[in-house]
């Protein structure tokens, strides 16, 4: 179970101030369930997918969970550029306490960079960076699995292949994906929320969560 308890996340702006992105969410995603947030383009669901997997800290509330919570899918801006693809991947092997060999021998497979996986990270192109962060994400099992917005990048065969890597994962594990677009989470998710004017209004079913965020989208 993953719990929002009176989450606010406010940044400091030049020219208004302190601005508010979230506001007072309070909100429990349940095991078991695949959860999909909708909202408009900037009104906070990556900032509130950040919070839950901890890369960034709420200001005001807390976040508590009991299962295992992945980084975002895909998500290549950690990569330490001067590091080799492979050191990368033993550094995360060692944050999560995963079998580096195991790790190691899964990513090189799946992300089919070659010899490149030796190389410095900031020699990669977007590509290669996509394939490597999505093999790793792959690699490391957890009972959540954080999408923001896209599945895989790269070419079509390797969305292909990632997407059936997903598949796989999805069988025991759930996921908490954000998208704009509601038919893209009624493929994932069987519940929704819906994220307006830096609120979180969460429904049992995607087609609630759908109506309720063509209202207001407009609005």
């Amino acid at each position: 179970m993953i719990e929002l308890r009176n989450v606010s996340k406010t940044y400091r702006s030049r020219r208004i101030g302190r601005k508010t992105v979230l506001h007072d969410i309070n909100a429990v995603f349940e095991q078991g369930h695949s959860y999909g947030i909708l909202g408009i383009n900037g009104a906070g669901k990556s900032t509130l997918l950040r919070i839950i997997c901890g890369a960034e800290r709420p200001t005001f509330g807390s976040v508590h969970k009991d299962v295992t919570v992945s980084w975002r899918l895909g998500f290549t801006s950690s990569f330490n550029s001067s590091l080799t693809g492979m050191e990368n991947l033993r550094f995360v092997c060692r944050i999560y306490n995963a079998d580096i060999k195991e790790v190691s021998d899964f990513v090189a497979d799946f992300a089919d960079i070659g010899n490149a996986i030796h190389e410095p990270v900031g020699t990669y192109s977007s590509g290669m960076r996509s394939r490597l962060a999505f093999g790793l994400s792959m690699a490391i099992r957890f009972q959540v699995y954080v999408i923001d917005e896209a599945i895989a990048t790269g070419d079509f065969t390797f969305q292909q292949k990632a997407k059936a890597e997903f598949e796989r994962r999805r069988e025991q594990a759930d996921i908490l994906m954000t998208s704009h677009i509601p038919n893209t989470i009624k493929d994932y998710c069987d519940r929704a929320g819906v994220v307006h004017h830096g609120r979180l209004e969460m429904f049992d079913s995607v087609e609630e969560a759908t109506e309720y965020y063509e209202r207001v989208a407009q609005s």
